[in-house]
């Protein structure tokens, strides 16, 4: 099992949509690092959501619904595409600013490269960032 974030603009998708919806195919990524990312996700992979835009910070979680498939997007090139099913929003959203504030996650991707919109989390950054958020 990997642990993975995930990046949303809240105008296009906020967490509570996601959670209504029951579902959400992961596309659109044309970062070649971001596809990787997605490629090396299995079915089952634990996912937590960064809500960008004003709010910059880790709102919920998610889970991999089904390995990578060809996006049905991409009009040209060797993209992917992954679903991802809703788990729970978290008690308490996570901040940017406080992700970079703890010494435990100075090496989290999204703090090192915060531009990435797929990235690996340790399964210590995870549990932490869950830990920050108020979910035991």
């Amino acid at each position: 099992m990997r642990f993975w974030l995930v990046k949303e603009e809240p105008a296009s998708c906020s967490y509570a949509q996601f959670a209504q919806a029951g579902t959400a195919r992961w596309e659109g990524i044309r970062n070649f690092e971001a596809r990787n990312n997605l490629r090396a996700m299995a079915a089952g992979d634990p996912v937590l959501w960064y809500a960008t835009g004003a709010l910059k910070a880790v709102v919920g979680t998610a889970r991999v619904a089904n390995a990578a498939y060809p996006d049905p997007t991409a009009q040209e090139g060797d993209w992917s595409a992954v679903d991802l099913e809703p788990g729970a929003a978290l008690p308490r959203p996570v901040t940017l600013a406080e992700i970079k504030a703890d010494s435990a996650l100075q090496a989290c991707a999204l703090v090192k490269k915060s531009r990435l919109s797929v990235a690996p989390l340790s399964a210590a950054e995870h549990r932490r960032i869950l830990q920050m958020g108020g979910q035991p």
